[in-house]
């Protein structure tokens, strides 16, 4: 039987417009069969266009591609429609797997027909079926829905009934029964509690083909990636750089102080040679004194010294020119999360609760025996998926009523809730007419959208339509920290943020003047949490 060779996955100079902007600039990568590459970098720099091209989904505008012939693609958001079963997603994600089955069948018919090229049919399809693993596909859907937390779900039920977290998973379980050669993964961990999370890395780990992936998940990339493709802008363009996100971490930094350094050299050293150009050499003048009777001397060292005058010039013009042509671009600013605007003062004189909660109950969502909230409270809500970390912060915001149970709120206060989704009425509307509309003329020019570092100048009038799902909760988070709240509920804050704004934030929510309420499974976040914190079961 014919061994086949699982092949890497390349892209040679890709690049992509979109709109107005230039996404992707003369990107380059190869990745074996068994290496794992991490796609990292600010919201916006490009990760999941180049997954989608990568897939083929979108055309590149120059660039080749090649990648193995059955390549999967796990796309951040579910595309399903609410009336489909959940047995019918993961039947669809099977087709290719049946086709295999189907070819198996015909080639193992074929074998007594006398054709000379049966044997090497047959062959082939049953190296396909068997890298595909279609006679396990039964026990390994179990394994797959057990191991990602759905496994008690009814495949009889509609999309539109289980949570988004829920359909992601299922969508999650449903690309890895079918075995593709070549996995592509858009934020795999967002809806993965930790249990769920070290199942897939597992996987992962065992993956036998190229995978690329883009993740804001700091414990994955270290556990998962054997390297990692930084698309933030650099000297020399994208990076790729072997080892966990710890390495990168120390090289980032390390590349960041090169560039910075070389860029003040030679910014020095042009303003030196203007200077030179400009003042010093045509300010040498020959000085020496000479009789009325010596002018042939005069003449002859004059000559000399406008010679000597003008070659200086002619090299110091030449290496400025040299320099401006080859220099590099000045280090971007880090888009960074600017802070709480001042002058915020804490609910009334400070003291007594904010929130309390007493046997809060929603059938079949939360069960909640206490809670309190101080005017300083730091609170992680942790729990497995489906527990009610999104319905208790719903509660907590007013949004949701319990059916049984009581919660009391201080009069006066104002609660602001950052969801996991993101959702614009007008996705035609730009990021500064939206924050201008929601703050007030008079807000928005106290506290300027773009003096937030949460919403690069370059994008605050574009349409918010096209903005990345990592922008558009930016200018969510915005929205909020430009009015800050008494009380800040944040649901999943690190989801879909770039991975330094997610480490600024937690540092800024450490010492924000208000109460906050975080429920998260980011495994980096928790283990920094400094705060109290409630457990839903």
């Amino acid at each position: 039987m014919p061994t086949i060779t699982l092949a890497p996955l390349r892209a040679d100079g890709v690049s992509v417009v979109y709109g107005d902007r230039r996404v992707l600039t003369d990107v380059s990568l190869t990745v074996a069969p068994g290496h794992r590459l991490g796609l990292i970098g600010e919201n916006g720099a490009g990760k999941s266009m180049l997954l989608r091209v990568l897939a083929g989904a979108e055309t590149p505008d120059s660039g080749t591609l090649s990648r193995p012939p059955r390549t999967g693609f796990l796309w951040q958001e579910v595309r399903f429609e609410p009336g489909d079963t959940l047995a019918a997603l993961i039947e669809h994600a099977l087709g290719e797997v049946r086709g295999i089955e189907r070819e198996l069948e015909a080639a193992a018919t074929a074998l007594g027909s006398g054709d000379p090229a049966a044997d090497a049919r047959y062959d082939t399809a049953l190296a396909a079926a068997e890298r595909a693993e279609i006679w396990s596909i039964d026990a390994r859907r179990d394994e797959l829905l057990d191991g990602l937390g759905v496994g008690g779900i009814p495949l009889a039920r509609r999309l539109g009934e289980v949570s988004g977290g829920q359909r992601s998973r299922f969508a999650l379980a449903a690309l890895l029964l079918g075995r593709p050669d070549a996995l592509l993964l858009d934020e795999p961990t967002n809806h993965l509690d930790d249990e769920a999370a070290a199942f897939l890395e597992r996987q992962l780990r065992s993956w036998p083909g190229p995978v690329v992936f883009a993740s804001h998940d700091r414990a994955f990339l270290d556990a998962v990636a054997t390297g990692l493709l930084d698309l933030d802008p650099a000297r020399s363009g994208t990076t790729v750089l072997g080892g966990g996100y710890s390495d990168y971490l120390s090289e980032k930094a390390a590349e960041r102080s090169r560039w910075e350094k070389q860029y003040a050299d030679e910014q020095a050293e042009l303003k030196e040679l203007k200077h030179a150009v400009d003042v010093t050499a045509r300010s040498i003048a020959w000085s020496g004194k000479v009789r009325d009777n010596d002018k042939f001397v005069k003449s002859y060292k004059g000559n000399t010294l406008d010679r000597q005058i003008s070659r200086r010039v002619r090299n110091a013009e030449g290496r400025l020119d040299d320099l401006r042509d080859a220099q590099v671009g000045k280090p971007p600013a880090p888009l960074t999360f600017a802070g709480i605007p001042s002058g915020f003062q804490v609910l009334g004189d400070g003291s007594g609760l904010l929130v309390q909660a007493r046997e809060v109950r929603i059938p079949g969502r939360l069960r909640l025996d206490e809670l309190s909230v101080a005017p300083d409270a730091r609170i992680l809500v942790t729990g497995a998926n489906g527990a009610g970390k999104s319905t208790l912060l719903s509660v907590l915001a007013g949004r949701l009523e319990p059916t049984a149970g009581t919660v009391q709120r201080r009069r006066g206060l104002r609660v602001a809730l950052l969801e996991q989704d993101v959702r614009f009425a007008d996705p035609s509307a730009s990021p500064r007419r939206i924050y201008a509309a929601t703050m007030g003329e008079r807000r928005a020019e106290t506290v300027p959208l773009t003096s937030l570092g949460l919403i690069a100048p370059r994008d605050a009038d574009r349409p918010v339509g096209a903005l990345s799902v990592g922008q558009q909760r930016r200018l969510a988070l915005a929205l909020i920290v430009a009015r800050p709240p008494h009380l800040f509920l944040l649901d999943e804050p690190t989801n879909h943020l770039s991975l330094a704004l997610a480490t600024e934030l937690e540092e800024a929510l450490g010492a924000y003047p208000g109460a906050v309420v975080v429920a998260s499974h980011d495994r980096w976040l928790r283990s920094r949490w400094s705060g109290g914190g409630v457990h839903l079961a």
